[in-house]
């Protein structure tokens, strides 16, 4: 979990103040782990700390909050006494009310630590902030000594989908929500692509699309999904000759055998062409749109979280919270 400023930069966008409600704490059993965090304003909010009572009482303290016009506030809330939920535990949430003025100091952090209930920062955060810039790891949400430690979000990964059939809508429509990804949709005409497209997503028709990869980050991931298998083909091709950090094509065992002779005949050694994932999607779902779109942006997100993972295991070693423990 981490704090995602990128959301919090699009609420303020349409109002002048917002709070964001994070989790700052679980004891025992609770809805959402710490890190999870819901946006607030006068008529609306988005995202979720678990729903039920413990979001609409949540809520109802936000605005309260709101109409004082600045400040924090820290409130436990025992979730069966207090709400009647059975999850048994206890948590901790720190409201807080940003406006655009806060946006500059957040996205400047690699790790946003700020007080809470205490003034000097503790030595632990301390140590925790100088672990964080040594290493490059991300340390976990938590309330430390009177400070509210969470890691920034970093910027949406970069997303190139190629077709605009069914399936690439259907991808679109399932990915845009989830905030990871910045997609670019590619096709071969505009009057390829739906009339609505979501808010967001860059189109950019293309006569030739695989000449658009010249424009793609290295480290940007790719969808192949066209309505021409020679199409497809060119773009595996031109792929494997930019970088990518993932690459997934649509089709069947039969095609991705066919392609993988002719990208070898191509030039390409066997190991850059088994970086291509075909098929695409999890075929328990199905084969309707809807489901491979499903089981394609489960994997994305394996894909992507893979590296926080790496990121973050550095805290589960016993050497790392023995020091974070330190008084």
């Amino acid at each position: 979990m981490s704090f995602d400023v990128a959301a919090l930069r699009r609420a303020l966008a349409r109002r002048a103040r917002v709070v964001r409600v994070v989790v700052a704490e679980v004891q025992g059993s609770a809805p959402r782990e710490a890190g999870a965090a819901m946006l607030v304003w006068e008529d609306g909010q988005q995202g979720t700390i678990g729903g039920g009572a413990l979001e609409y009482e949540a809520a109802a303290r936000a605005r309260a909050l709101l109409e004082k016009g600045r400040g924090a506030e820290l409130t436990r809330l025992p979730l069966g006494p207090a709400l009647g939920q059975c999850c048994g535990g206890a948590v901790v949430l720190l409201s807080e009310v940003f406006s655009a003025d806060d946006l500059e100091r957040i996205e400047k952090s690699e790790v946003f630590a700020r007080p809470v209930t205490g003034d000097e920062m503790p030595l632990r955060v301390r140590r925790l902030l100088a672990e964080a810039r040594e290493s490059g790891a991300r340390p976990r949400p938590a309330l430390l000594d009177g400070w509210m430690v969470e890691p920034v979000r970093r910027p949406a990964a970069p997303l190139w989908i190629y077709g605009a059939g069914h399936v690439g809508r259907a991808l679109v429509d399932v990915i845009t929500p989830l905030e990871d990804f910045v997609i670019t949709w590619i096709d071969t005409s505009p009057d390829r692509f739906p009339e609505t497209v979501p808010e967001g997503v860059t189109i950019l028709p293309a006569a030739a699309p695989q000449r658009t990869l010249a424009r793609a980050p290295r480290d940007a991931h790719h969808l192949i999904l066209t309505y021409s298998h020679a199409l497809d083909l060119e773009l595996c091709h031109a792929l494997l000759g930019h970088g990518f950090a993932s690459a997934g094509l649509i089709g069947s065992a039969s095609k991705w055998a066919r392609f993988r002779r002719r990208l070898a005949a191509l030039g390409h050694a066997p190991e850059a062409i088994g970086r291509i994932t075909c098929p695409i999607g999890d075929k328990r779902l199905g084969k309707a749109p809807q489901a491979i779109a499903i089981g394609v942006a489960a994997q994305l997100l394996k894909t992507t979280n893979q590296q926080t993972d790496r990121e973050t295991d550095h805290e589960r070693d016993p050497r790392h919270r023995a020091r974070a423990a330190r008084p």
